[in-house]
């Protein structure tokens, strides 16, 4: 939609609590369960214990003998993604039990039928997203201490001990460190409707300095993530199975659909927060195949978390709204926002090439015993994307909306 178009739309107010957004959390999900009703015992023993089961080789065989259970039983939203958190681990672990050198095609019925039915319910994809394993997948191990990253723990983990941990709290701070800048989009959306360049001018300086809080709490990965054991180990149990080399056919889901499926794994690029600020100031990614991925990552959000990215861009054009008024604050406040996303944009680009180029070059020198796991994926994100590539480009992109 061009920035024209979205001017002669009448946008009503945006109130993020319609869009199951917290002031506090943003879209992270708050308080969220970390056991199911009795009924679902099967499920929870095999997430609980998922690492001693892939590494004693045991887990597809437990899951071959999983009942069949319904999800009728599973009451309220936090239930459903519990399960639906619970369904991916396990899947994810299912399909990945024997590396890349034999995973498995077929996802047995016991496990994907109430898995695209939890999926259906919850307008999601039968695979782990973001919105599960980073979104809901988090406690705190002091319930009246503060929620920093020294008293969170993850509800399920995957293979790669504390580097898996520390990688999944890590992004969950920064989820959480966006929750002003969603603020500050609602005030200055509503600020425009009723053309209170004051206020917009603090909505998006508060927008800012959300973006730095982003970009502090990502300096924390380094202090939490093994670049060897994160490239070698927990990027395979993160990859989903839509343009990956391992599995180019993609997974069936036994008892559900006849013919495989194609689903991108987990990713930063299904966070609802950076599409966020991406559509309050107007920035359209040049290369077409980055807008297309970015487009078909919202599909991966919850509804309410995708209808909001919607909402912000049905609304009034905030970068012409600000160079037509003129506003030289009203201008820097706009630049400063623009040029955070690409600080932090830029320091995702030097953790990639650490966690991932680095490793990866590493491993192809050397033979390293974990490089046969991800070689496959050397240039692929686990979403599907040739992940340098991608965040070059969409850093570049962002970079030509500052006002000059």
């Amino acid at each position: 939609m061009g920035e024209q178009e979205r001017n002669m739309g009448n946008p009503s107010d945006i109130h993020l609590g319609a869009f199951h957004v917290s002031e506090e959390y943003g879209f992270v999900l708050e308080d969220p369960l970390t056991d199911l009703p009795a009924y679902y015992q099967a499920w929870m023993d095999i997430a609980t214990n998922l690492n001693f089961l892939i590494e004693s080789h045991q887990l597809q065989d437990k899951v071959k003998q999983m009942p069949l259970l319904s999800i009728h039983h599973l009451k309220g939203h936090r239930e459903l993604r519990l399960a639906h958190l619970a369904l991916g681990v396990i899947t994810m672990g299912y399909v990945w039990q024997e590396g890349k050198e034999k995973p498995a095609k077929t996802l047995p019925k016991g496990l994907a039928v109430p898995y695209c039915r939890v999926s259906e319910v919850l307008g999601l994809p039968p695979i782990l997203v973001y919105a599960d394993s980073v979104l809901a997948n988090w406690k705190k191990k002091d319930r009246n201490g503060p929620m920093d990253i020294g008293n969170l723990d993850t509800v399920f983990t995957l293979p790669g001990g504390d580097t898996c941990k520390g990688f999944l709290l890590v992004s969950l701070m920064v989820e959480k460190a966006a929750s002003s800048g969603l603020q500050g989009i609602a005030m200055a959306m509503n600020s425009m409707v009723t053309h209170d360049i004051s206020s917009m001018e603090e909505a998006l300086l508060t927008t800012a300095a959300s973006l730095i809080e982003m970009r502090e709490a990502f300096q924390l990965m380094h202090g939490e993530v093994d670049p060897t054991l994160f490239y070698g180990v927990l990027r395979t149990f993160l990859s989903g199975w839509k343009d990956n080399p391992m599995l180019p056919e993609g997974l069936r889901y036994e008892g559900v659909w006849e013919e495989p499926r194609h689903f991108s794994g987990g990713s930063a690029a299904q966070s609802s927060a950076i599409q966020c600020f991406d559509e309050l100031l107007g920035i359209r990614h040049k290369e077409e195949h980055d807008a297309s991925f970015l487009m078909r990552m919202r599909e991966y959000m919850p509804p309410p978390h995708r209808r909001l990215i919607e909402a912000i861009a049905a609304g009034p054009a905030l970068r012409q709204y600000v160079i037509s008024s003129a506003s030289a604050r009203l201008s820097f406040a706009y630049n400063c926002c623009v040029a955070e996303l690409v600080k932090l944009r830029s320091y995702h680009i030097n953790t990639v090439y650490k966690y991932i180029n680095i490793p990866a070059n590493k491993a192809k020198r050397s033979g390293c015993p974990f490089g046969g796991t991800s070689l496959a994926l050397r240039e692929t994100g686990t979403g599907g994307s040739d992940v340098l590539r991608f965040l070059q480009s969409i850093r570049n992109s962002t970079k030509d909306y500052l006002i000059y």
